[in-house]
């Protein structure tokens, strides 16, 4: 299954590149936006993924959603990085996880710009274009560290910024991409060694989360102990020599 899914993700970003000018609509929230090739992109896998495992149920970004269960899942953000996508910033991707009782057994993360296809099944480890990846083992001190900013929560401003600070002042330096799944796998394959958000949903990292863990890397809700998949939360995604430091800084 694992070979479909990939399948269907390099077409969805196929269907992604092919739209110029989508049409943009304003969703709840500061900032927040859907486009037509969201809500195209959703509905061309939401339709083959249940062919895929029709008992399946879908979880994903642009739909009202009832409560994860412990049903298959898949758990799906079509376009993660709408606003690069909007402004033609090259930096988006199709996401796709797939839980079984809650817990993480596919992954596939798909940057068509890139053409770059990242893959995890649980227990087997994490690929990019079917190459083997890992975290790195980059020390806190020289560390490379990606965050978001949480844009549609005011109440989380402050937080991001004066934990952002801190990173900058102890670690080495920082990246803001606009999409946590990119995120996630600059993490699994080494390209930046530390990533934090503090408020994200179960469609941005589903997928994500696995990538990183089968390369080695840590995967952590922040500040509770209640998983993402029970809504929204914080999230730690680093190497292992920078997990200490990293959660003194973000659970201060």
């Amino acid at each position: 299954m694992l070979e479909q899914i990939m399948h269907l993700a390099r077409e969805a970003g196929r269907m992604m590149l092919q739209y110029r000018d989508a049409a943009i609509h304003q969703k709840e929230g500061h900032f927040n936006f859907v486009t037509d090739a969201d809500v195209a992109v959703q509905t061309f896998l939401k339709r083959e993924l249940l062919s895929l495992l029709p008992d399946a149920r879908f979880f994903a970004e642009e739909q009202d959603n009832a409560p994860l269960t412990e049903a298959p899942t898949f758990v799906v953000d079509p376009i993660d990085g709408t606003l690069n996508f909007m402004r033609g910033r090259n930096l988006s991707a199709v996401s796709i996880g797939l839980l079984v009782q809650k817990r993480p057994a596919l992954g596939v993360i798909y940057h068509p710009y890139a053409d770059e296809m990242f893959s995890a099944e649980a227990g087997k480890g994490a690929r990019m274009n079917g190459r083997e990846i890992r975290a790195s083992q980059t020390p806190f001190e020289n560390a490379m560290v990606c965050f978001g900013t949480s844009p549609y929560d005011a109440d989380l401003v402050n937080r991001s910024i004066d934990a952002a600070r801190q990173f900058l002042l102890q670690a080495g330096d920082l990246r803001r991409s606009g999409s946590a799944a990119v995120d996630l796998c600059d993490i699994a394959c080494g390209r930046a060694d530390i990533f934090f958000e503090l408020r994200l949903r179960p469609w941005d990292v589903a997928a994500g989360s696995l990538i990183v863990t089968e390369a080695g890397g840590v995967f952590a809700s922040l500040g509770h102990d209640r998983p993402y998949y029970d809504g929204p939360c914080g999230i730690l995604a680093c190497n292992r020599p920078c997990e200490a430091k990293a959660r003194e800084i973000l659970e201060a």
